[in-house]
């Protein structure tokens, strides 16, 4: 798809921020790292987490680290806990990500207004479309989650459009910094936009040549390809010890 022009009339494209979206908090839950945005109601969500996936209206969100081998059976349970225990409505619509990678060093990145941010551990590199894998060594365990936020509203065709967008800027962010991969099993992600008032637009694209779809795949871009160097630098630094 072409990029759109601006509206002749006016500078849709340039607007200011809508509504900001917050910068993540870290805090502990039961002993490890987790990263909350306390967003409050108006945002609209499109996401692939165990808790409050799909889309729909969310007031908060967690990134929770947990131990490699964890092994609860009730990990949506577990990341409303976790979510309540840092004063957040339990009852209230909210997205819960998981990961076993370093969530206390994420890593963000910013364009125009979109914001993203990831936690990112490459313990198993795969390509989406592989054959089934054989008997293997057990790698150190990780995951890449991504949280990406548009500061205007987005239909809800967009906001799945947006979802392949910072997928294909996740894969181009791997390969670039040398991973011949296209992620790992377990990668999540969450897609933040204002919910649209009477008086709103919403956007209709997100692809990656559409204004706030190339945006996204820059900040998506920048987060996840420092995430992957970072990454490699700590597993590095763990095998020579």
């Amino acid at each position: 798809m072409t990029t759109l022009p601006a509206p002749s009339g006016g500078s849709r494209y340039e607007a200011p921020v809508t509504r900001p979206f917050p910068s993540p908090g870290l805090v502990r839950h039961d002993g490890w790292p987790t990263l909350v945005w306390r967003l409050g109601p108006g945002w609209r969500t499109v996401s692939s987490a165990i808790l409050g996936g799909g889309l729909g209206d969310r007031e908060w969100l967690v990134n929770m680290q947990v131990q490699p081998g964890y092994s609860r059976m009730d990990p949506a349970r577990h990341l409303t806990e976790a979510a309540a225990a840092q004063g957040l409505d339990p009852a209230a619509p909210g997205v819960g990500l998981m990961t076993a990678a370093q969530v206390d060093a994420y890593t963000s990145g910013e364009d125009q207004g979109v914001r993203a941010w990831a936690t990112t551990g490459i313990g198993i590199p795969v390509w989406a479309a592989a054959p089934e894998p054989g008997a293997a060594g057990i790698p150190a365990p990780g995951t890449i989650n991504i949280v990406a936020a548009l500061p205007v509203p987005m239909s809800d065709a967009a906001l799945v459009n947006a979802v392949a967008t910072a997928t294909e800027a996740k894969v181009q962010a791997l390969i670039e910094t040398g991973y011949a991969c296209t992620g790992t099993p377990s990668d999540a992600i969450c897609i933040a936009a204002p919910v649209a008032g009477p008086a709103d637009e919403p956007e209709l694209f997100g692809g990656p040549r559409s204004v706030w779809g190339a945006r996204l795949a820059r900040a998506v871009h920048a987060a996840v390809a420092q995430g992957a160097r970072d990454d490699r630098v700590r597993r590095s630094a763990r095998e020579g010890s």
